[in-house]
């Protein structure tokens, strides 16, 4: 059923694109933004609270959603609840225009197009950036945002799917993601005052949440890519000081493609459907390894890398969901 409902989703939001400023995600930023203004009064217990309802709650609700489908119809309207809540969830779509068009920017040498573009997508100044270090922010983006975007979901989602809790695990997920990020952006476009304590709490709490899903991520890199170079770049990075999930990700995908990667940026937080700015919140050891040094050619195998990764997601799905019917 997992993989049914993954499948599909992909499926459409490859057809179908979520609109940036959609009435989901809409939705979601008026959420976040009200438990921010309610809840947020500069205590840590407050922050904490402010938190759980701008993320446990709609994840409580979606879980009592698919659990009254599954009771009343047993799974096909489960289904296709998994389907709407990942397809507003999970999706390359969500960023990758901007890549492709930073992309056919560099191929054509236009270099200053490129530039601008990078900047509206990040909100950072790439002005006199080379080109080989225009091509590693997108790389670097890049590879972050499909974690954010599918791989952190996916997993999510497939561990508490297995538990019997439907789609939960997304949801919460992209929450966790987004919550810090987005009172973040409140403040420094000083919307509203956030405390320290609602940001430190949204980030610690994002991070323990990632822990996880940011390793998943580096290993199918490294078993999609080059697997002994990953894991000895992964090795390195994390001998050579204080450790992020960003940046372990970084590292194997840096070994699995032979690629050499860097601090692209002081922190990186990628878009999520248009609600946020792409600004920095909190900050990220970046993986630096050896490798050659960025092409525009690397563009296309960080695609292919990225693609592979999806379908080995896809066939072990589809495994587990085989073996789980035949047992």
């Amino acid at each position: 059923m997992s993989f049914i409902a993954i499948l599909i989703a992909l499926l459409l939001e490859q057809a179908r694109p979520v609109g940036r400023g959609n009435a989901v995600h809409s939705a979601m930023r008026a959420w976040v933004g009200w438990c921010g203004r309610t809840f947020d009064a500069g205590k840590s217990h407050h922050a904490g609270l402010a938190w759980g309802v701008a993320v446990l709650l709609p994840g409580l609700v979606v879980l009592a959603v698919y659990w009254l489908l599954a009771g009343l119809t047993d799974w096909p309207l489960a289904v296709i609840w998994n389907i709407v809540v990942l397809y507003h969830c999970l999706g390359f779509r969500q960023f990758s225009h901007h890549f492709t068009d930073i992309r056919d920017a560099l191929e054509a040498g236009d270099e200053p197009l490129a530039r601008e573009r990078l900047a509206h997508w990040q909100q950072v100044d790439a002005n006199g950036l080379p080109r080989s270090e225009i091509v590693r922010h997108v790389v670097e983006h890049s590879v972050i945002a499909a974690h954010r975007h599918v791989f952190g979901a996916l997993a999510w989602f497939s561990v508490l799917a297995a538990l019997g809790l439907g789609p939960m695990g997304a949801v919460i997920y992209r929450l966790a993601e987004f919550v810090p990020r987005y009172w973040a952006r409140e403040k420094s476009t000083r919307v509203r005052p956030v405390s320290e304590a609602a940001q430190q709490v949204a980030g610690n709490l994002w991070h323990l949440l990632d822990w996880l899903p940011a390793r998943i991520t580096a290993m199918a890199f490294a078993v999609t890519g080059s697997f002994e170079d990953a894991i000895d770049s992964w090795r390195t990075y994390e001998r050579s000081g204080p450790v992020s999930n960003d940046g372990v990700i970084l590292a194997s995908t840096s070994g699995a493609i032979n690629l050499r990667l860097g601090p692209a940026s002081e922190a990186y937080v990628p878009d999520m459907g248009g609600a946020g700015d792409g600004s920095a919140t909190a900050g990220r050891a970046a993986a630096t390894g050896g490798g050659m040094e960025p092409e525009v050619g690397h563009l296309r195998v960080v695609v292919g890398l990225v693609w592979r990764t999806v379908v080995m997601w896809l066939v072990l799905l589809a495994l587990l969901s085989l073996a789980r019917l035949l047992g």
